[in-house]
C-alpha cells in the first residue's frame, strides 16, 4: 500500500546553540541575518537582551505580545532606529517607513486604490500579463525563476497601478532591484551600533549610483503622467499614479511624499510577492505529491471559471501552498519597533530605546506554535485548519494599524499568476537548484531558483 511521502523540509540556516562573540554577529547580521537566531528564539515566548550591541533588545514571539506592541498598544512604538537607517535612504516619506502625519495622510490617499472593487477590477489586467509572460517559455528551458518572478510582478504592477506608463525596461530593472538590495538594503555594522549618521556608511555609498536610477525612473514616470493630464485629462488614466499627482496640496501630499510613494511600490510593492511565487513553485517541485492536487484544482477551475477575480476563492489548495511558502519564506522577514515609553507586559520589562524585534521568520518557524514548523505541509491552510491558527503567530502582511496596505492585492496577484503558470507549465528543479534563504529586506533564494519549465 502506498504511504504518502514525508513532508518536504526546505532549506533553512539551523537555529544556533551557542550565542556569537559580538565581531561574528556583526558579521552574520551583516551577511545574512536569518543565521543569527538561536534555539530558544524558535522554544520562548520572547527574548530580552539587556545590555547588547546596540542597546536594550526584545525578541517577542507570544502572539499575545505582538499583539500589544503591533495593535493593543501600538500608540507608544515608533519604527525602530536600525529599520529607519536601513530603508529611509531608499523609500524616505514613502508608506513604509514615514511616521506621525506624513504617514496618515499618505495612507488615506492610498486607501481608495486599495478597496475590494478596485483589486477585483485589477484582476482582468493581472490575467493578461501572465499570459503574455508564459510567452516567454520553451518547453524543456532552465529559467531563474526568481528572476523571472520580479519580472513578471513588475508587469503586473506596470500594468495595473501605473497603466502601463512605467520608464525603463523590466530587464534592467529586475537587476538593478538586485543591486539595490545587495548595496542599500542590509543592515550596516554602524547602523547595529547606532553610529552617527555622518559616519559615513560603505554599504550605502557603493549603492549610490542605483538608488539615483530608481530616482529618475519615477522623474521620467511622473512627467509622462504629468504631461498627459495637462494635454488629455479627461481621457487620463485613473490609477494608482493619477490618484498620488491629484492627492497633491496643502492637506494632501507633497510633491516629495508622491515621489517616495512611487518608488516605495515600484521598488518593494513588488518585490515581496515575487519572492513568494518563487518560494511556492520551489517547494511544489520539491512536493510533487502536494502538486498533483493543486494542479488538477487549477484546471478545474480554469475550465469553468472565466473569471479571474473569482479564482482566489475557488482555489483553496492553490492559495494553501502560498500561504505555506509565505510561512517559510516570509518576503518580509524582521517588523522593528521601540517604544516611546518604557513599559510592563506580562511580567516582561520592555526599556526606553529598546529594539523589539517581531520576527516573522521566527515567530513562523516558533517550536511551540506550529507542528513539524520547519516542514512544506500546505494542509495547514486547508479550508478548517486555517481558522486555528492564530492571528498573530502568521505575520506575512504584518499586523495593526501599519500592515500591509497591498496585502488583498498580493493575494489576488499570487493566485493567478500560479493559476497562469501551472496550467501551461510544470516547474522542476535540477542538480543547480540550491537555494539558501538571504535576508536583504526580502528573504532571497541565494544563487537564485534555476528550474526547468516544461510544457503540460
Amino acid at each position: 500500500m502506498d504511504s504518502k511521502p514525508s513532508p518536504f523540509v526546505p532549506p533553512a540556516p539551523r537555529p544556533r546553540t551557542s550565542p556569537p562573540s559580538t565581531l561574528e554577529m556583526m558579521r552574520i547580521v551583516y551577511r545574512n541575518p536569518l543565521e543569527l537566531w538561536g534555539e530558544p528564539s524558535y522554544n520562548e515566548p520572547w527574548i530580552c537582551v539587556r545590555g547588547g550591541v546596540g542597546g536594550p533588545l526584545v525578541v517577542a514571539n507570544d502572539p499575545a505580545l505582538i499583539r500589544h506592541v503591533l495593535v493593543d498598544n501600538a500608540k507608544n512604538y515608533k519604527m525602530a532606529t536600525v529599520r529607519q537607517k536601513i530603508l529611509r535612504p531608499i523609500l524616505r516619506d514613502g508608506l513604509l517607513t514615514a511616521e506621525g502625519e506624513v504617514w496618515k495622510r499618505s495612507r488615506k490617499a492610498m486607501a481608495p486604490v486599495f478597496t475590494p472593487r478596485h483589486i477585483f477590477g485589477f484582476a482582468a489586467p493581472m490575467l493578461k500579463c501572465a499570459r503574455q509572460f508564459t510567452g516567454r517559455y520553451e518547453d524543456g528551458k532552465v529559467h531563474d525563476i526568481a528572476r523571472d518572478m520580479t519580472e513578471l510582478t513588475y508587469d503586473i504592477l506596470a500594468e495595473t497601478l501605473f497603466s502601463g506608463e512605467i520608464a525603463g525596461e523590466p530587464g534592467s530593472f529586475s537587476h538593478q532591484i538586485d543591486r539595490l538590495f545587495e548595496t542599500m538594503g542590509r543592515v550596516d555594522p554602524l547602523d547595529l551600533l547606532r553610529a552617527p549618521d555622518w559616519l559615513p556608511r560603505l554599504t550605502r555609498i557603493r549603492g549610490r549610483r542605483t538608488m539615483a536610477y530608481f530616482r529618475k525612473i519615477v522623474t521620467d514616470t511622473m512627467a509622462m503622467r504629468e504631461e498627459r493630464l495637462q494635454r488629455d485629462p479627461d481621457h487620463a488614466p485613473q490609477d494608482f499614479l493619477t490618484l498620488l499627482l491629484r492627492a497633491r496640496g496643502p492637506d494632501g501630499l507633497t510633491r516629495g511624499e508622491v515621489e517616495d510613494n512611487i518608488i516605495t511600490f515600484i521598488g518593494a510593492g513588488h518585490e515581496t510577492t515575487a519572492r513568494a511565487l518563487g518560494w511556492t513553485l520551489y517547494c511544489l517541485a520539491e512536493a510533487p505529491w502536494e502538486r498533483e492536487p493543486i494542479e488538477r484544482e487549477i484546471d478545474a477551475v480554469l475550465a469553468r471559471e472565466p473569471d479571474p477575480a473569482k479564482w482566489l476563492d475557488a482555489m483553496p489548495l492553490t492559495r494553501a501552498a502560498f500561504e505555506e511558502a509565505l510561512r517559510l519564506y516570509p518576503p518580509a522577514p524582521s517588523i522593528n519597533r521601540e517604544p516611546i515609553e518604557p513599559e510592563t507586559f506580562n511580567g516582561l520589562s520592555i526599556p526606553p530605546r529598546a529594539a523589539v524585534l517581531v520576527m516573522p521568520w521566527v515567530v513562523h518557524r516558533h517550536r511551540k506554535l506550529w507542528k513539524d514548523p520547519d516542514a512544506f505541509i500546505p494542509a495547514r491552510f486547508h479550508p478548517g485548519n486555517r481558522d486555528k491558527i492564530d492571528r498573530f503567530q502568521y505575520l506575512p502582511f504584518g499586523a495593526g494599524p501599519r500592515v500591509c496596505i497591498g496585502a488583498s492585492f498580493a493575494m489576488q496577484e499570487a493566485i493567478i499568476a500560479l493559476a497562469v503558470l501551472m496550467s501551461r507549465f510544470r516547474f522542476d528543479t535540477t542538480a543547480e537548484t540550491k537555494p539558501w534563504p538571504v535576508q536583504k529586506l526580502t528573504t532571497q533564494p541565494e544563487g537564485g531558483l534555476p528550474m526547468q519549465v516544461t510544457a503540460r
